[in-house]
């Protein structure tokens, strides 16, 4: 009789265990293959968003979930990119990544995902608007940060021919949009980094050129007294080709001594500009120094060959990889936050190390 009890018992523990199972099945669980997510990148523009792409693919394999990976033909293409995201959110994936060309454009669109219930990982640019609760992460490097990384090598290198000048000396700024949180994050964290050294050794600085630079800088000084000039373009366009015309302008000033672009495009343009004047180098006093930023084969050749100073670069293959995982994360109901990435000077002494070649992208 104990034993008939003992078997009874057991199955009902049993059925119980099999019935909470499927219970848990039915509340909306899904395994690693049905989990679907959408990500939207700023362009297939330039080899940056390829690699974000590249990462995100990878992460995507190794956890065996579905991405689909979509993007404007270019960063200025703004309209186009929200189109993107609000047929994403009527795709009703399991999360959208975004990185947004504009940080305001896509906050009715966060708003219309969070309604539906859709998680959202920012990656490479922040949304300091969004709506409270729609991006649950932002994926990103320190921009601002960033900015003052080449800030700080580069008036390293020209402190020099600063302090020894008996006239004022300009350093431009090229800048593809001013936008994206990203871009005008990192101009500005520049121009702060540059006016914050110059001013200990007691030198002077305006900021001239695109307003909205000039308006958000912390201090923008005044042109009449100024010992450095940091002129900052942006074109109408985020093409290499707007970005060389705006460059020129800054570089065929005889006053100019170095040059900052805030990502591949306008540091592409840069050079694409100097093909024609050949005033970049190494040499301060002699040529203009250049400061880029992120990768390709453009830029590094130009590095390597002594036409660019050094740039600073981020690691576009680990973001996507990154908004990738923490989309899995939401998704299994694991909390997350903001994760921030790092960003490397590098230059023809330094490209090769360990920790700075895997960022390197072509």
């Amino acid at each position: 009789m104990k034993k008939k009890v003992l078997a009874l018992l057991t199955s009902v523990a049993l059925v119980a265990t099999m019935l909470t199972a499927c219970g848990s099945e039915s509340a909306g669980s899904k395994g690693s293959g049905d989990l679907n997510f959408e990500i939207i990148v700023k362009s297939y523009q330039s080899s940056y968003w390829q690699a974000a792409v590249t990462g995100v693919n990878q992460k995507a394999g190794e956890l065996g979930v579905k991405v689909n990976c979509t993007g404007p033909n270019a960063e200025s293409d703004i309209a186009d990119q929200v189109n993107m995201l609000n047929n994403a959110i009527n795709n009703k994936p399991d999360g959208i990544g975004l990185a947004a060309c504009d940080q305001d454009a896509c906050l009715d669109s966060l708003q219309t995902a969070m309604d539906a219930g859709i998680p959202v990982v920012c990656f490479d640019s922040g949304i300091p608007n969004a709506p409270a609760g729609s991006v649950l992460s932002t994926v990103a490097t320190d921009n601002y940060a960033a900015g003052a990384t080449a800030a700080d090598n580069l008036y390293a290198a020209l402190k020099d021919t600063i302090a020894s000048a008996t006239a004022p000396v300009r350093v431009g700024e090229v800048n593809q949009e001013a936008t994206s949180e990203s871009i005008t994050s990192r101009g500005l964290g520049f121009i702060d980094k540059f006016t914050e050294l110059a001013k200990a050794d007691g030198k002077s600085v305006a900021v001239i050129g695109n307003e909205y630079f000039v308006n958000n800088c912390k201090e923008a000084g005044s042109e009449a007294d100024a010992d450095i000039i940091i002129e900052v373009a942006v074109p109408a366009q985020t093409t290499v080709e707007l970005c060389a015309t705006a460059a020129a302008t800054i570089l065929n000033k005889d006053d100019t001594i170095g040059m900052f672009g805030s990502n591949q495009v306008a540091a592409e343009g840069i050079l694409s500009a100097n093909e024609n004047l050949g005033v970049l180098g190494t040499t301060p006093g002699e040529t203009i120094l250049a400061a880029g930023f992120d990768a390709g084969s453009v830029i590094k050749s130009a590095i390597k060959g002594g036409t660019m100073y050094g740039a600073v670069t981020q690691s576009p293959l680990a973001m996507g990889q990154t908004t990738v995982e923490t989309l899995y994360k939401i998704a299994n109901g694991e909390k997350v936050s903001d994760i921030p990435t790092q960003g490397y000077w590098y230059n023809a002494d330094n490209m090769e190390d360990a920790s700075i070649a895997p960022n390197l992208y072509d």
